[in-house]
C-alpha cells in the first residue's frame, strides 16, 4: 500500500514547520515562571503595565461577532489594563499561521485549535501545561473524558471549548414494523446489531450504512498507536474480530456493503433504505428538506456504545502557546471564555454542545419540545459523560487515518484477507511514523 502523495506533502510541510516552531520555542524559557494554581492574573495587567492579548479563532467571524465582541468587552471592563485583539482565520490556515508566527517571534496568546493539533504541539513542548495554572475545581469543571483528551504525559495542553457528539436517529415506522419498541432503544453496538438484524429479517431493509474510517478501532477499544506513539498497535486479534464481524454483517445485508460517505448516508435514510443513522444533529436539516415524511417518523436517542464504552466527540479547544508574552493573563482569558456561563451562552447562539459539566444543567439542554431537533440536542448533551476526543496525536495523523481507511476498504469492499491486510497497513503506518521522527 502507498502513502497518499498529497497527504505526505502536507505532512512533510507540517513536520518542517513544527521543527521551526520548536527551534523558536527553545524549551520552556517563558519569563513568567511557574505560577500558583488559580493565580491567573485576577488583577489584570501586572503592576499596572498595559497588556494586549492576541486571541485567534477558527471561522467564527462574522457569524458570531456580536457574541464575541460583547464577551471581550465584558472581560476588558473587569480587567483594567488588558486589551484583547481578536483575529479569526479559516480552518485550513490557522495551523500554518500559528507555526510561522511563533517561529518569527510573534506568538499569539490564546489560540483556538482542535484536539488533534493541540496534542501534537503540546507533545513537542510548544504549549503551556495548563495544569500548572488551573485549580482542581477549574480542571474538574469540564467533562472528564474531554478534558483528559488534552493531556499528554500528565500535562494538559488545552482547555476544552465547544464540542459535538453523534446520536442515533431511528425510523420508527420501520422499527415498529420489525416488532421493536423505539421507547427502549439499543444501548450498545452489539444491541444495535441485533436490532438491525431484526429490521432486516422482518422488513427487508438494511439496518444502517457505515463509512469505513479509522475511528471504528477506538470505538471498540483498539488503540491505533502504542502509548509513546512510536509504533502501530492496531494489528491485534480484537481488530481482526471487529473487521470480521463487519464483513459478515455486510454479507448478510444487515449493514449496507458500501463505504458510505455522509451524503450517501443521508440518501439511504431519506429513501428508507436503512432504519438507523449514526450522525450529528446537522443530519436533521438534510432529511427535513429531502424527506419530510421520513423526518416525521424519526426520533433521536443517545448513541449506543462499543466495547470501549465511550462516545467520540469532536472538540474545539483553546491553547496558550509557550511563547505567549503574557501567560497568566492568557490562561485566565482562556478559562473565562470556556467557563460554564460563557460556554452555555455560546452553545445557545451557535447550536453547539458545551464541554463544561454545569452547562448542561441549563434547561436549554434538558427540556424537549418534542421536535426532532430538541430530541437530538437533549440526546447528544446526555452523551457527554462518556465523550472523549479521538486523536492519533502525531503530525502525520492524516496519513495514518488514510492508511487504515484504505485497509478497511480493501478487506470489506474488495475481499482482501484480513490478517494480510492488517500486516501491510501496520508496516505502512510504521513507515509513516519513521518519516515523522
Amino acid at each position: 500500500m502507498t502513502t497518499n502523495r498529497k497527504g505526505f506533502t502536507v505532512s512533510l510541510l507540517l513536520v518542517v514547520m513544527m521543527s521551526m516552531l520548536l527551534a523558536a520555542c527553545g524549551g520552556n524559557d517563558n519569563t513568567a515562571g511557574t505560577p500558583s494554581p488559580g493565580s491567573t492574573g485576577e488583577a489584570g495587567s501586572e503592576a499596572g503595565k498595559p497588556v494586549t492579548l492576541e486571541f485567534w479563532t477558527i471561522a467564527l467571524q462574522p457569524t458570531f461577532n456580536d457574541y464575541f465582541n460583547d464577551l471581550i468587552s465584558k472581560y476588558e471592563s473587569s480587567h483594567p489594563g488588558v486589551t484583547v485583539e481578536w483575529k479569526d482565520y479559516p480552518y485550513d490556515a490557522i495551523s500554518q499561521r500559528l507555526l510561522t508566527s511563533t517561529a518569527s517571534g510573534k506568538s499569539p496568546d490564546v489560540v483556538n485549535l482542535n484536539t488533534e493539533f493541540a496534542s501534537q504541539l503540546g507533545s513537542k513542548g510548544a504549549l503551556l501545561n495548563l495544569n500548572e495554572y488551573l485549580t482542581d475545581e477549574q480542571a474538574k469543571s469540564y467533562f472528564e473524558g474531554i478534558y483528559n483528551s488534552t493531556i499528554v504525559d500528565g500535562k494538559a495542553y488545552a482547555l476544552p471549548w465547544y464540542t459535538g457528539t453523534e446520536v442515533l436517529f431511528m425510523n420508527t415506522r420501520l422499527v415498529k414494523e420489525a416488532g421493536l419498541d423505539p421507547a427502549n432503544p439499543p444501548q450498545t453496538r452489539e444491541e444495535l446489531v441485533e436490532w438491525a438484524r431484526q429490521v432486516y429479517e422482518k422488513t427487508g431493509v438494511a439496518g444502517y450504512a457505515q463509512q469505513l474510517v479509522s475511528k471504528l478501532f477506538p470505538i471498540d477499544g483498539i488503540p491505533i498507536l502504542n502509548e509513546d506513539k512510536t509504533a502501530a498497535a492496531f494489528n491485534t486479534p480484537e481488530a481482526e474480530a471487529m473487521i470480521a464481524q463487519m464483513r459478515d454483517l455486510m454479507a448478510e445485508g444487515v449493514v449496507l456493503k458500501e463505504d458510505a460517505e455522509f451524503s450517501k448516508q443521508i440518501q439511504y435514510f431519506s429513501g428508507e433504505q436503512v432504519a438507523f443513522q449514526l450522525s450529528g444533529p446537522t443530519f436533521i436539516n438534510f432529511i427535513k428538506k429531502s424527506a419530510p415524511d421520513v423526518y416525521k417518523n424519526t426520533i433521536a436517542v443517545t448513541l449506543p456504545t462499543g466495547k470501549a464504552n465511550l462516545r467520540l466527540s469532536n472538540s474545539m479547544d483553546l491553547v496558550v502557546p509557550q511563547k505567549s508574552k503574557n501567560p497568566e493573563q492568557a490562561v485566565e482569558f482562556a478559562a473565562f471564555m470556556t467557563n460554564a456561563e460563557n460556554q452555555t451562552a455560546f452553545s445557545k447562539v451557535a447550536n453547539t454542545l458545551p464541554s463544561s459539566k454545569a452547562s448542561i444543567e441549563d434547561p436549554f439542554f434538558t427540556q424537549s419540545d418534542g421536535s426532532l431537533e430538541a430530541e437530538a440536542k437533549v440526546a447528544s448533551s446526555q452523551s457527554l459523560d462518556k465523550a472523549t476526543d479521538y486523536m492519533v496525536g502525531v503530525p502525520n495523523a492524516g496519513d495514518i487515518n488514510s492508511a487504515l481507511a484504505r485497509g478497511l476498504q480493501e478487506i470489506l469492499m474488495n475481499g482482501a484477507d484480513i490478517k494480510e491486510t492488517l500486516n501491510a497497513v501496520e508496516k505502512e503506518v510504521n513507515q509513516i511514523l519513521n518519516q515523522d521522527s
